[in-house]
């Protein structure tokens, strides 16, 4: 006897081009107020704050090396990051709108996937290059020449947008139900996945996979390295170099936790699961939030950073 076929979902009021309307973190006028206010003052201190990391970083020769290199991309991914999602989120605070085109709702997942998985793939280069020169200080200026730190970066710029080009393809090819509501302040997976009226497990499993190997997968080479660093600090025999080594390490450190627990915090469930008013606030810590304190986590523990920023600024003499 042949097995009975399953039947398709129905595609009633359904489309591949629906449009939706995000409601964001609250409906009412006295909170959007309030709320504008916040992540007005937080999006611009993530602009100035990482434009000043890149120009006193661009202006000071001595900080034309690996490590620095690696901290402007990642402050210009933070300025891309922040810029995805902040302005759409302010217009929609301001405007009481929140609705948005399934090709813009495409586009902004498009940009928010590759930067977020950038963030994520600069994050191990910085770990790489810190390892490099505590574990192999000898060997550092042959490991890290400047040819060699542009390809990995070139080359994590284009598995990032591969991968989020995989993501975007993969929602192309499903149907959605239409004049819907996204409870969320951005487009996301979840919400989307949970408005389709098509079979979304395959795109679901695809989305975690790929997800997984470029969020798990740079977590566990950033604890290897710093295991790694760490048993190379234990034998150091003074303890000023065993400072100094771990002085090295503590922004970047400082950033890994906090990228990664908000991170987690968000994204560490189903795709498909509905967003709680605890991921919303994860959400916003990591899209707004860390970006906003990671240029003044690395300015405010780094001596040739701040002194370069005030021969940038006219606070000092060169």
């Amino acid at each position: 006897m042949k097995e009975a076929k399953s039947t398709p979902r129905p595609r009633v009021n359904c489309s591949k081009t629906p449009d939706f309307v995000l409601v964001g973190l609250s409906q009412g006028p006295e909170h959007r107020q309030l709320l504008f206010g916040l992540f007005l003052a937080l999006y611009l201190l993530s602009l100035l704050g990482n434009l000043l990391l890149l120009l006193a970083i661009g202006a000071d020769a001595h900080l034309h090396t690996p490590m620095y290199f690696f901290l402007s991309q990642l402050s210009l991914m933070d300025l891309c990051f922040t810029s995805t999602t902040a302005p759409k989120m302010l217009e929609d605070l301001w405007t009481n709108s929140g609705s948005i085109s399934f090709p813009g709702c495409l586009a902004h997942l498009y940009f928010f996937a590759a930067f977020a998985d950038m963030d994520s793939l600069l994050l191990i280069l910085m770990a790489i290059d810190h390892y490099a020169a505590i574990c192999h200080p000898l060997h550092y200026p042959l490991l890290m020449t400047p040819c060699r730190c542009g390809l990995l970066v070139g080359g994590s710029w284009g598995v990032a947008h591969f991968v989020s080009l995989v993501h975007i393809l993969s929602l192309c090819q499903l149907y959605f139900y239409t004049n819907q509501e996204i409870h969320h302040f951005f487009c996301v997976f979840g919400p989307l996945f949970q408005l389709s009226c098509s079979d979304t497990h395959l795109s679901e499993v695809l989305m975690m996979v790929l997800t997984g190997l470029l969020g798990l997968g740079p977590l566990l080479c950033i604890i290897s390295s710093y295991a790694h660093i760490f048993h190379a600090v234990a034998r150091v025999p003074s303890a000023q170099g065993k400072k100094k080594a771990l002085t090295t390490c503590s922004s970047h450190l400082s950033v890994v936790i906090l990228f990664y627990s908000t991170v987690f915090a968000t994204y560490l469930k189903p795709p498909s699961t509905p967003h709680s008013m605890g991921a919303l606030v994860a959400a916003v810590m990591y899209t707004l939030v860390t970006p906003t304190l990671n240029p003044f986590i690395y300015s405010l523990r780094n001596k040739d950073v701040k002194g370069s920023l005030k021969r940038v600024l006219g606070l000092k003499g060169s």
